[in-house]
């Protein structure tokens, strides 16, 4: 009888000669020996085909098939879709995986009945000094670790680096793999499954080292722009608002910014009323009423969504928040 792997590991590769290699050989030396791993062509036109068919032929762990249309959208559903195992976890050709990594999540979630995916911490690795934005973000991302701190904070970015989940793949047929559209894919799908209920998990080991570039589809594609993370965020975001806003579809938006209120406007599409705008600053003169923020209106009078990007701000406006009795979840949402 043919032995079922344990693991599908999925990794979409596009012109990475430089780096796939690297990021195969942390797959061929995990400690769970039990896996596949299918590498997807996305039409590359370097060397990578060639290292690729090189891993194929000398282990029979590895799968190379294509994929013609072009995009990371379309490489790893193809990839889920020729996936034999129950468990499946993502990795990128420019990435490392630690050697414990995919026993330590097929451990997780053969223990934890309850989870439907599980990622962990990363090692951020800086391309160049002008990195100190993605190296807040990882610093940010390391410490949302429990599933509350995930479903709390998943409105702020995404809470999950994507090579570094495992999931069932029961899960992604139910719900769902990557959607293809104006927006960032992952962010998407992550959103998207815990908006239906899917626990996720986030192990406190580091298991990928995550390497940055000037190439990267989050530094030059559309899709990953602010506008983009807002607009896709915002539609998974007036579900949580009909569930847990007793306001609704009322709010009060924390930042009367030319730019918060350009992010806020997306409310409107869905139907969500901005009551005021909360501000630090006494003299803003808007359409709408703006509220110094000392003279917040005592909780249980209104629904708080925080348009404040800069990480230190953010945490000033959350404690301010606190001791006026607001609870997270309950009373305000961080979005940015």
């Amino acid at each position: 009888m043919q032995n079922v792997p344990e693991v599908s590991v999925i990794l979409p590769f596009f012109n990475a000669a430089n780096t796939l290699n690297r990021a195969i050989e942390s797959i061929a030396k995990q400690s769970l020996s039990n896996f596949e791993c299918i590498l997807i062509d996305n039409n590359s036109t370097d060397g990578s085909t060639a290292i690729a068919k090189e891993w194929a032929t000398k282990d029979d762990r590895f799968k190379l098939i294509a994929e013609i249309k072009q995009g990371v959208v379309f490489a790893s559903n193809t990839g889920s879709d020729n996936a034999k195992a129950r468990l499946i976890a993502r990795m990128d050709a420019d990435d490392y995986s630690f050697s414990n990594r995919l026993q330590l999540q097929k451990d997780f979630l053969n223990n934890n009945k309850e989870y439907g995916a599980v990622c962990g911490l990363v090692e951020y690795k800086k391309h160049s000094e002008n990195s100190e934005g993605f190296q807040r973000y990882v610093n940010w991302v390391n410490s949302v670790i429990t599933y509350d701190q995930i479903l709390l904070n998943r409105f702020i970015e995404s809470p999950i680096v994507n090579p570094s989940a495992m999931w069932h793949k029961s899960v992604s047929l139910k719900y769902g793999m990557y959607q293809s559209g104006d927006f960032p894919e992952d962010y998407e799908m992550w959103l998207r499954w815990l908006d239906k209920g899917v626990k996720i998990a986030k192990l406190y080991e580091c298991l990928l080292e995550w390497y940055d570039s000037d190439d990267r589809l989050t530094r030059t594609h559309s899709a990953y722009s602010d506008q983009a993370f807002f607009d896709i965020k915002t539609k998974y975001l007036v579900n949580e608002l009909k569930k847990n806003n007793a306001f609704f579809p009322k709010v009060a938006v924390w930042g009367a910014s030319k730019t918060s209120r350009k992010r806020a406007a997306v409310l409107g599409e869905y139907g969500i009323e901005i009551e005021f705008y909360i501000d630090v600053k006494k003299s803003r003169q808007l359409d709408k009423d703006v509220i110094y923020y000392e003279n917040l209106p005592k909780q249980g009078s209104s629904f708080v969504l925080v348009y404040m990007k800069p990480y230190d701000l953010r945490f000033k406006i959350q404690e301010f928040l606190e001791s006026r009795a607001y609870k997270e979840g309950r009373d305000y949402l961080l979005l940015a």
